[in-house]
């Protein structure tokens, strides 16, 4: 596993520790972390703090992003998938999208490469939380 994603995983279980939902985001520009973030809807109590929204608030204002590649430890969703199109992000590796298959199809149809690692790691963090919290994690999906 690369350096990227493990860091990613470290953010995951940091949003754990906090009382949080276990998914992390890193944001990598020329081989160099220029943001990272975890989920933080329940700590900050915003709706939209998702980790990869935490990832790229914490990257700042980088002008142009199509050369950086967002790792996250869960398949985005339909919102962080939006922010990946936006700004122009042109790949995004992904920890897993067994617990959730999220927006890869929107992702790629707006030209976006997407690396599915299929990590044992990132499902089993997402399923014992999955598991434990059933209602919190339908409502950070929507359901």
């Amino acid at each position: 596993m690369d350096q990227f994603m493990q860091i990613a995983i470290a953010q995951a279980k940091q949003g754990l520790k906090e009382g949080g939902i276990p998914i992390g985001s890193v944001l990598v520009k020329d081989h160099h972390i220029i943001g990272q973030g975890h989920n933080k809807r329940v700590q900050d109590g915003d709706p939209i703090t998702h980790a990869e929204i935490d990832c790229l608030r914490n990257a700042g204002r980088i002008g142009n992003y199509q050369d950086t590649i967002l790792y996250s430890t869960l398949m985005p969703c339909y919102l962080c998938a939006g922010a990946v199109v936006q700004f122009g992000i042109k790949k995004v590796v992904v920890g897993e999208s067994v617990t959730f298959t999220g927006a890869r199809e929107f992702m790629e149809s707006h030209g976006v490469e997407v690396i599915d690692l299929n990590l044992a790691e990132c499902q089993q963090l997402m399923r014992q939380f999955i598991n434990k919290n059933p209602l919190l994690w339908n409502e950070d999906i929507g359901k």
